[in-house]
């Protein structure tokens, strides 16, 4: 059994499901079950839906149709653009090299794991380098560090547009004109390097409240975002892929989605991640606007909570972060304590440890933004509080409130 009454404050991880998306879906899945590869009526209707919510994906972000691939969630759009791209590397530049090039690829050290761990797959496998920009402690990436890791055989640079820990909005336009630099600038003597590097972003927490309306001015090749985090159907990835990038499938198969990624398209799920992308395409501006006030009244309500020996911090920029963004780290209580005790009072959030004890497991984001881990063990984690379309000012009040409460029953046993 659900919660009658809760406060949902954990939108990052996945938001509820917009009403009217529901009940397209249902429709869909009820009257139109055909194969989308069948040539009789039902499967030629199927396609022409598919095709049709493909084409307003790519409308709203100013690119063409057949750049955009429908997959299964963002982990797969961002392994299919590095891994991909890897994979064409191999097969096309090498071949047109007798020495082969061992490709590189630039990402930040607070990238989601979906990013990350391919990163380190290639480099286990031996089939690819890797550089770690490191990020100032407002989260921000080191542009200086960007433009010196940039060198004769890095294919693909790979930052994602906002942090979905601690919602640190990075500068996409500054990189990307770094990036443009490099290939001007750069004499490259390698048959076919002369494209690269590529520009890739996980741009999945960016989607509800950023610009997103113009892949080109952004200044990317290659772009990932869900249906899960913009009040859509899980299930469903897309990645933009610019037309003059070449990619190779990372698995076999049915040949569908321009070759790419194999199975049998689901059309409901589709065409309720295209009616999701277009509400929050029409309400993004307002929302956004409404929630930064949310947001920085909840902030200022956080900090001023005085409850020794505890200590908040906010983690990331304060300003340059997304509108429904709260991270905060709290000293000395461990943030999975909090987590069950916010939830036993019906609230969810989510946390992350990012040092306990002599534990190295945890959150490598904060890690990454400064130096916590204490030599007294003292415990140190974050809280992330994400903010939603549901979520109102009174919500922020109970919350604070019932974690102000909560803090003054453990300071008596410290």
């Amino acid at each position: 059994m659900f919660k009658s009454k809760y406060i949902y404050l954990d939108n990052a991880s996945s938001t509820p499901i917009d009403k009217r998306v529901i009940n397209l879906m249902s429709i869909y899945n009820k009257n139109l079950y055909s194969n989308p590869t069948s040539i009789h009526s039902s499967g030629v209707k199927v396609r022409e839906i598919i095709e049709e919510s493909r084409g307003k994906i790519a409308k709203g972000l100013n690119a063409h149709s057949d750049e955009i691939i429908f997959t299964g969630s963002s982990t797969e759009s961002n392994a299919l653009a590095i891994l991909g791209l890897i994979n064409n590397y191999k097969l096309k530049i090498n071949n047109l090299n007798s020495n082969k090039i061992i490709p590189h690829i630039v990402t930040s050290q607070i990238e989601h794991p979906a990013v990350l761990e391919n990163c380190r797959l290639l480099e286990e496998r031996g089939e690819a380098e890797v550089t770690y920009v490191s990020v100032a402690k407002n989260g921000i990436l080191n542009l200086e560090e960007l433009k010196d890791s940039l060198k004769e055989n890095t294919v693909l640079v790979s930052i994602m547009y906002a942090n979905n820990e601690i919602g640190t909005i990075q500068p996409m336009q500054e990189i990307a004109k770094i990036i443009r630099h490099f290939r001007k600038t750069s004499k490259i003597s390698k048959p076919g390097m002369d494209i690269y590097p590529l520009f890739h972003t996980d741009a999945t927490q960016a989607m509800n409240y950023l610009d997103t309306s113009n892949v080109e001015k952004l200044g990317v090749d290659m772009l990932s975002f869900n249906g899960t985090k913009i009040y859509g159907p899980k299930g469903i990835g897309v990645l933009y892929k610019k037309r003059s990038v070449e990619l190779s499938p990372i698995y076999e198969g049915g040949d569908q989605e321009f070759g790419l990624r194999s199975g049998t398209e689901s059309v409901a799920t589709i065409a309720g991640m295209s009616l999701a992308f277009e509400i929050i395409n029409k309400m993004k501006v307002k929302e956004s606007e409404r929630l930064t006030h949310i947001r920085d009244y909840a902030v200022d309500k956080l900090l001023k909570i005085k409850v020794s020996p505890y200590k908040i911090i906010l983690n990331g920029d304060p300003k340059e972060r997304l509108p429904n963004n709260i991270n905060i780290s709290i000293t000395g209580i461990s943030s999975e304590l909090l987590v069950i005790e916010l939830d036993a009072k019906g609230i969810e959030v989510s946390a992350k440890s990012a040092c306990k004890s002599d534990d190295d497991t945890g959150s490598y984001v904060i890690k990454a933004i400064r130096k916590i881990c204490k030599k007294n063990n003292e415990e140190e984690g974050s809280l992330r509080i994400t903010l939603g379309r549901q979520t109102k000012k009174a919500d922020i009040d109970k919350m604070v409130s019932v974690l102000n409460k909560i803090l003054i029953t453990y300071s008596k046993w410290k």
